[in-house]
């Protein structure tokens, strides 16, 4: 009988603490932490003014926590979900770069080949430091090509102007009017123009659209069932969250699904939370599902991708705060340091959405979130509090760091 409860307590211990298992340790007691991070997560939610979010802590490929706060619709009711679809804008960067490398290792382009190989329409731009022959496509993907930021600095803000540019032809007209600022490869300046390019290189070497690339070598190998770009289809439209815009109290809705035409592959990507979850598990790795993982991108590619390029100087991105930042540049993906611990991942911001994920290798531990409502707004509530949600992601970010992510000791990330 004894033997009987001392196994009853074990199981119910091992429902209780449920990190507390052979894949991933978590402290014991990590029930609390839990529900803190609940309550301070609704409690930013509300005092920032945010319509719906979501948010997944994945350790070792399970998830092991996830809040869900407010509406994805407002005038639909509908509450937000692990099925709610977000637009994930310029993390779709991430995946235009793995489809580069994908090509890369198949050996139908090189790293260090010039742009105007595949798009001599470049050579268009004026380039004071040199010829367009020496921007390379691996400054492409580490944002060092000396590119603008913006896809289209001239106007666009009337409510009858495209979303985005839609055809080739337009970005195109616009290169005559482009210039490369400073000296390929010698510093990071985000550029959108620059992984257009790349989407388009991506179509011309494999023959196939980018959506239709991406899907058949990305998401349909990892299941991701609930991603797609630009237009929801129709059996999705019910899971599709809108975004809205918060200035000074009053809530705006953005252009509700909207086409990013020929910038697909710099912001086009929409998905649920759960589909996210699968591209940050394949990020993570995991040898059980490596034999898979390593058809879509071999491992020691993907560890390329996080070697760091070039640093990253302070306000060199919208979301980075302070002086003493070490951050830097991979192939595409963003890497930081904080509170002593390695990250990388991306963020995005577009028609009312806010995003981000961040992977800690050494402890095989991420978490992805995303925000339906883009506050910026600059007076203080009666509450005191500048509403933004820019600076409620770094909040959250700087919480789930210095209390959930030092927790984590787990074994290192498969090589």
């Amino acid at each position: 009988m004894r033997k009987i409860l001392v196994l009853l307590v074990v199981v119910m211990l091992t429902f209780a603490y449920p990190f507390e298992v052979s894949r991933g340790q978590a402290p014991r007691g990590f029930a609390q932490t839990r529900r803190d991070l609940k309550l301070f997560y609704e409690q930013s939610m509300k005092v920032h003014g945010i319509v719906g979010s979501g948010m997944m802590l994945i350790q070792d490929g399970r998830v092991v926590a996830q809040e869900f706060y407010g509406l994805a619709d407002r005038d639909k009711g509908t509450a937000v979900t692990e099925n709610t679809i977000f637009h994930w804008a310029s993390i779709t960067k991430t995946l235009t770069g793995i489809a580069i490398m994908q090509l890369r290792d198949q050996g139908k382009i090189s790293l260090d080949d010039p742009i105007i190989k595949y798009l001599p329409e470049l050579n268009r731009i004026h380039n004071p430091h040199g010829s367009m022959g020496e921007v390379r496509l691996k400054h492409l993907l580490s944002h060092s090509a000396g590119l603008r930021n913006p896809t289209w600095p001239w106007g666009g803000d009337k409510p009858w102007h495209p979303f985005e540019p839609r055809e080739w032809s337009q970005i195109v007209a616009m290169l005559p009017y482009t210039e490369i600022e400073f000296k390929p490869g010698s510093r990071f300046s985000y550029s959108n123009p620059g992984v257009i390019f790349l989407g388009r290189v991506i179509e011309i070497v494999s023959g196939e659209d980018f959506e239709v690339y991406i899907d058949k070598n990305i998401f349909k190998p990892l299941e991701m069932h609930r991603s797609y770009f630009d237009r929801t289809p129709p059996h999705l439209l019910r899971d599709r969250a809108a975004g809205y815009y918060l200035r000074d109290g009053q809530l705006t809705p953005a252009p509700f699904d909207p086409d990013t035409g020929i910038t697909v592959s710099n912001g086009g990507l929409n998905a649920s939370l759960s589909d996210m979850v699968k591209y940050l598990n394949f990020l993570l790795g995991d040898p059980p599902r490596q034999t898979l993982y390593d058809q879509i991108l071999k491992r020691s590619t993907l560890l390329e991708m996080l070697n760091p390029q070039l640093p990253i100087e302070a306000g060199g991105l919208p979301e980075q705060t302070g002086q003493d930042r070490k951050d830097s540049i991979g192939l595409s993906f963003l890497l930081e340091e904080n509170f002593g611990m390695k990250f990388y991942g991306h963020y995005g911001e577009q028609a009312g959405f806010v995003s981000h994920f961040y992977i800690r290798p050494e402890s095989r531990t991420a978490y992805v979130i995303a925000f339906n409502t883009n506050a910026t707004t600059s007076k203080p509530t009666d509450g005191g509090v500048v509403q933004n949600t820019l600076g409620l992601d770094r909040e959250i970010k700087n919480y789930l760091f210095s209390r959930i992510f030092t927790l984590f000791n787990a074994p290192a990330a498969p090589r």
